[in-house]
């Protein structure tokens, strides 16, 4: 029986026909989901997970599409992708490759706008400190807007009107569309570099956020911010902000008001200038017044000079005096002082307190000596008294009268009894001069 035929596909060839099935299935479609796990590596693509409640696929967005976003991806972010399905062949996955993304619920450029905002707010480019304030009167005034247009016109008719005469510098720029912030950038660089303006203002009429777009380019705030020049912020109408509104020194809620804030009206200028000069002129007058009161006042005082010097001369000698009596008085105080402390000194003198302590020793010791004797005489005449008692109980005394001691040989005990010892005993006999070995040859016992 022969086996029915079978058509064996390799791996490569499965994949194959799987990823030409969801290429022709799935050619150009729009998926929603939340990203995740979103990572860049330095090729610039992009690739992430795009996920829902129950499902998630891979998504990849190459570097030549990123380059078109207007809004950094990053986790979390609910999105809708335009893109088709393919298979990645080397894994078996299968994975949406992105056209095109946008946020969900936000306009790309809405979000790009508030992520820009937020990274330049935290690296200080917004701060107040940073802020410059504007010249009074400027001598030289910048402006940076495009030609043609209303806006231009506004502004010139309203700087004509409120200060004539005013030296002004157009630099002209396209201020939207492709190209538009780099010569927005260019025209604050060459103010900078090339020209002395006091201030500059950049202007653009009201329109769409996309309209508008040049001025939230990192690259013009960042211009802005660093600016030696105070610069005005006049873009759109009053309730449209643009990133260079919060970068500039001064926001302007439209063109015309920047020319209005700019400078102050001419007429304003000369009666400010009137009630100062008034001011001045009046004070000036009240100085002049016053020294005429106090030249008056010298000359009331100086009317008589030679009289109010005989009378310092006067009050100088008596003064004189009084300091002379008052210093004599002072000295006679002194010298008696000294006197008192000279007679108290030579009481305490050391030498005549050592005269006195020297004296005072002789006569101790001469005291010393005399008790000393006595008390000599006393103690010989005690050791006297107690050598003639020790004298007379002493054995020698007894021995003297012609008494004797003996003694048994070898044990040298006093013997008190004849009973002790037998014939052919030797005894010691201590005389009072002498001693002598005896052998007993009889003992009596009474």
């Amino acid at each position: 029986m022969e086996l029915p035929f079978r058509y064996i596909l390799t791996v490569t060839e499965l994949t194959q026909e799987i990823k030409d099935i969801l290429e022709e299935k799935f050619p150009d479609i729009w998926v929603e989901g939340e990203i995740s796990n979103l990572r860049i590596p330095p090729s610039g693509h992009l690739y992430f997970t795009l996920k829902d409640q129950f499902s998630q696929i891979r998504a990849v967005l190459f570097k030549m599409q990123a380059r078109c976003l207007r809004f950094i991806p990053e986790d979390g972010l609910q999105v809708i992708c335009r893109g088709r399905v393919s298979l990645y062949e080397r894994r078996g996955d299968y994975q949406l490759i992105i056209e095109s993304i946008e946020p969900k619920g936000m306009g790309a450029l809405q979000l790009a706008f508030l992520q820009l905002k937020e990274r330049l707010e935290k690296e200080g480019l917004f701060d107040p400190a940073h802020k410059r304030p504007l010249p009074m009167i400027p001598q030289q005034i910048g402006i940076i807007t495009s030609p043609a247009g209303a806006v231009i016109q506004d502004m010139l008719h309203i700087l004509e009107r409120r200060f004539q005469n005013l030296h002004l510098l157009l630099y002209p720029v396209r201020v939207q569309g492709e190209g538009a912030p780099s010569e927005i950038v260019e025209a604050i660089k060459y103010f900078n570099q090339s020209t002395a303006v006091d201030v500059l203002i950049i202007a653009r009429g009201g329109g769409s956020l996309e309209d508008l777009w040049a001025f939230n380019e990192e690259e013009v705030a960042r211009a802005i911010y660093h600016s030696k020049i105070p610069t005005i912020s006049a873009i759109g109408h009053e309730t449209d902000y643009t990133i260079a509104d919060f970068v500039a020194d001064l926001r302007a809620p439209t063109p015309s008001a920047a020319a209005e804030l700019v400078v102050r009206d001419k007429k304003e200028v000369e009666g400010a200038v009137r009630y100062l000069k008034g001011r001045l002129e009046t004070q000036i007058i009240q100085r002049l017044q016053g020294y005429r009161t106090d030249l008056s006042y010298f000359k009331k005082i100086f009317k008589e000079p030679k009289k109010r010097m005989e009378e310092y001369f006067f009050r100088v000698d008596d003064l004189t005096n009084r300091l002379r009596v008052l210093a004599s008085w002072i000295f006679r105080r002194a010298v008696e002082k000294y006197i008192h402390l000279n007679e108290s000194l030579l009481l305490r003198n050391p030498m005549e307190r050592m005269k006195i302590f020297r004296r005072i020793l002789r006569e101790a010791n001469k005291h010393l000596e005399k008790n000393l004797r006595y008390f000599i005489e006393i103690q010989k005449q005690r050791a006297g008294k107690f050598s003639g008692q020790l004298n007379s109980l002493s054995p020698f005394s007894i021995l003297e009268r012609g008494y004797s001691i003996t003694r048994q040989i070898p044990s040298y005990q006093i013997l008190r009894d004849a009973a002790l010892v037998k014939e052919g005993d030797k005894v010691e006999v201590r005389l009072y001069k002498g001693t002598l070995i005896c052998g007993v040859e009889k003992t009596e016992i009474s």
